[in-house]
């Protein structure tokens, strides 16, 4: 079932971005965050409850609240420079370089949980997914050159959001020990939570809320909803799966992404970007048989 959840989730996490993207449109990102982040804690809350895990608040012993703390501090880091990204480039391109953050945290697991069966088709699976990565954002080159002063600072939050989101898959995996996931979800999105308001708060972005107009707030709220069920499938296969093989499941929300991105905002893709993801798909294929 690990496998199904983590599916789901990549399917969830393809619908942020396009989701997000759309919402993002002439607010601050971290008001956006802050705005979305309380959609996914009444979410992850709600199944909390509806799941009797509430009980578990207190059985929990101060290492995992301190490690899910930590993730909780991570995610909301990994989110404010993705989203910060998303407003200024490709989701496609943004995507990948984010996802990539795969081959770190699943050569990193090899070592940490001891991850090593059937190592070199895992090596191999990373080897084509690093190839495929490499592809797609090597887009970047032919795309900067088509366009006449365009900037590349989002390369740099996409590059930050890729690190944020290594430590967080790190820590949280340590963290769900013994934990149910609901449970563990809804602890890190309340420390987001309070992380994106005070950012809100010291950058005086309070007053951007009347920018909000009511589309976007409802594609925040969407997005904010994706999120929540994306979370919720990832950490339940996580719990129970290896983090060498969940993870780049989960990233297959790239392909996702992309496609969505065709969809709803007429993105192009160029066979180059095609062909990387066919590769990505292939490592991926490859893990999942290691």
């Amino acid at each position: 079932m690990w496998l199904v959840f983590a599916l789901a989730s990549a399917v969830c996490a393809g619908l942020v971005s396009v989701l997000a993207k759309v919402g993002l449109q002439g607010v601050p990102s971290s008001l956006a965050t802050a705005v979305r982040t309380v959609v996914v804690l009444l979410l992850a809350w709600t199944l909390v409850v509806a799941t009797g895990a509430s009980g578990g608040v207190v059985a929990l012993d101060p290492r995992t609240l301190g490690v899910l703390g930590l993730s909780g501090l991570t995610t909301g880091a990994s989110w404010l420079f993705y989203f910060k990204a998303l407003q200024h480039g490709r989701v496609t391109q943004v995507v990948a370089i984010d996802r990539s953050s795969l081959v770190l945290t699943a050569l990193a697991s090899l070592w940490l949980f001891g991850e090593t069966q059937h190592l070199a088709l895992k090596l191999a699976g990373l080897a084509l997914i690093t190839g495929g990565t490499y592809v797609v954002v090597r887009q970047l080159r032919d795309d900067q050159q088509g366009r006449a002063g365009a900037s590349s600072r989002w390369l740099l939050w996409a590059g930050l959001s890729m690190l944020f989101a290594v430590l967080t898959t790190l820590l949280a995996k340590e963290g769900l020990h013994g934990v149910d996931s609901n449970l563990a979800t809804a602890l890190r999105t309340s420390v987001v939570l309070v992380m994106a308001v005070v950012l809100v708060v010291v950058a005086g972005e309070r007053a951007a809320i009347r920018l909000l107009t009511r589309r976007g707030l409802r594609f925040l709220v969407l997005s904010g909803l994706a999120t929540g069920a994306s979370w919720l499938c990832f950490f339940r296969a996580l719990q129970d799966g290896p983090v060498s093989i969940v993870l780049p499941v989960d990233k297959l929300s790239l392909l996702f992404a992309s496609g969505f991105a065709y969809l709803v905002l007429r993105e192009q893709v160029s066979r180059r970007e095609v062909a990387g993801m066919a590769v990505i798909l292939l490592g991926t294929l490859v893990l999942i048989a290691s």
